[in-house]
């Protein structure tokens, strides 16, 4: 199964540059990295990062994350992938881009 991670861009392209990425202020702060499931992704993409220009999509195997990962309730009792360490740039199986719509909400591309 796929799991994906909306970014800023430079966060992506410094992640990759250090071989990890460690996640955003809110992900440190909650002491795990967000993902969601394709399902879930573009209701994230709304309520958290409307507005946002130059974001990018990562698209990951949650098999290769091992023991860190954890499904977890969330809003509405969904479980939600989280990330308990940094992710490795070399798992990131895809990047693509996440424009703004006209109402302001990233598009994303078809997720499988």
């Amino acid at each position: 199964m796929r799991i994906y991670k909306i970014a800023p861009r430079a966060d992506w392209i410094a992640a990759h540059a250090a071989g990890r990425y460690e996640g955003s202020p809110l992900d440190r702060n909650d002491g795990f990295i967000h993902f969601s499931t394709a399902a879930q992704a573009p209701e994230t993409a709304r309520r958290h990062f409307a507005g946002q220009a130059d974001l990018v999509v990562l698209e990951v195997e949650a098999d290769d994350l091992g023991g860190l990962l954890r499904w977890e309730p969330s809003r509405g009792g969904d479980l939600f992938p989280h990330l308990y360490g940094a992710l490795p740039a070399n798992l990131v199986r895809f990047v693509t881009e996440a424009p703004l719509g006209p109402d302001g909400t990233p598009v994303l591309r078809e997720l499988r």
